[in-house]
């Protein structure tokens, strides 16, 4: 006899609020509409509020629900604040996706100490703060919950052409996944995190516009698009990965060195 129903394959996130980080282009955007699309009232945060009101306006076009907060991930404060937010226009957050992430782009001896503290604050220190204030919240309410940080392949491969420093954070996403399931999982807080390899978003085409088209060195000729994550990322925010917690899932199309 189990106390959930059988078979435990369910995606469905009819009930569930969903904050989303990053929100504003590439994978978040992708995110926070394949979550509304599930069934969850999405929170898309991010610091560009025009794009985050195009973004709900997209969802409630596909009868989705979904809210619009700024967030400033490096900001402590604003993290709290939208937090207070999200809770106010939606209801408990029960699934956080922790995506907001800069790159560096530059060798480790010629980072300015500013730009240091920017990737840390915003890939590391952030995600770290909005986890916990997350949890703490749900732990109070007596409430399961999900979260899925999005790591990368960089965190186990650095080929030492630059973004050093974004291959060490990644690193440290990976790892806060796994500590913090075990911290938290006598509360039913699933920490779970997604390492994709490189997959088309903002982020990566400024990259591909300075090196050229990388795909095609790849063993399938190819850069994996946004819509290649759903079935992950729907996974592990669903019911069906409820005795999953402390994963972190490679998904990188056989990109990267094994």
């Amino acid at each position: 006899m189990t106390d959930f129903p059988l078979p435990n394959a369910s995606t469905d996130l009819t009930g569930e609020v969903a904050l989303v980080t990053g929100a504003t282009s590439g994978l978040g955007w992708r995110f926070a509409q394949v979550l509304a699309a599930a069934g969850a009232t999405v929170v898309a945060t991010g610091r560009r509020e025009e794009r985050l009101a195009e973004l709900v306006l997209d969802i409630e076009s596909r009868s989705g629900v979904a809210h619009g907060v700024p967030i400033d991930m490096s900001d402590a404060d604003s993290i709290i604040a939208a937090v207070d937010h999200a809770e106010k226009a939606a209801g408990l957050v029960t699934i956080l996706v922790n995506n907001a992430g800069v790159p560096d782009a530059q060798r480790a001896h010629k980072m300015s100490l500013e730009l240091i503290d920017s990737v840390i604050d915003i890939n590391l220190r952030g995600p770290y703060i909005l986890s916990c204030e997350i949890a703490r919240r749900l732990i109070a309410a007596e409430r399961s919950g999900r979260m899925v940080n999005i790591s990368s392949i960089a965190a186990t491969h650095y080929s030492g052409n630059g973004a050093a420093l974004y291959s060490i954070t990644k690193a440290a996403i990976s790892r806060m996944s796994e500590a913090l399931a075990v911290e938290w999982s006598r509360f039913n807080i699933n920490v779970n995190g997604i390492a994709p390899g490189l997959f088309k978003s903002e982020m990566t085409d400024g990259m591909l516009e300075r090196v050229g088209d990388i795909g095609k060195h790849f063993p399938r000729k190819r850069t994996g698009q946004p819509e290649q994550l759903d079935s992950t990322l729907l996974y592990l925010c669903g019911p069906a990965s409820e005795c999953v917690t402390g994963t972190v899932i490679k998904v990188d199309d056989g990109q990267g060195p094994r």
